[in-house]
């Protein structure tokens, strides 16, 4: 088992930024994969980054457009995201999550998740 804990969100004016951490623990010679999702009110969850752990390759979401940065800390066994430009409709609760076996995109590629962290961005 991988145990995923997110941290860093928070209330934001827009066109701040925010720096989002998730460290891993337990099993985690098995991922794969670590990546972010988000969560908007009313809406399904999305992908927004991840990276693949051992090489370093990463890859976004179309909406991203160099808003966003995933970086890792092998070390810490932690991956961020930082947030920059933020804007109202980045509002929503970010997941990381890790994949045992591929780099995917969708939410049912990803095994194990946080608990989720809520991002708010205030007009």
């Amino acid at each position: 088992q991988v145990q995923l804990t997110e941290s860093g969100g928070g209330l934001v004016q827009a066109g701040g930024s925010l720096r989002l951490s998730c460290a891993a623990s337990g099993r985690t010679f098995n991922m794969y994969t670590m990546g972010w999702f988000r969560q908007a009110p009313g809406k399904e969850r999305e992908f927004v980054a991840a990276m693949q752990w051992s090489r370093g390759s990463t890859f976004y979401a179309d909406f991203v457009k160099g808003q966003f940065t995933i970086s890792r800390d092998n070390g810490k066994n932690t991956v961020y995201l930082q947030m920059n430009s933020l804007k109202p409709e980045d509002t929503a609760v970010y997941y990381c999550a890790a994949d045992r076996w591929r780099s995917g995109i969708k939410v049912g590629d990803y095994d194990y998740w946080g608990q989720g962290t809520q991002v708010t961005v205030s007009s």
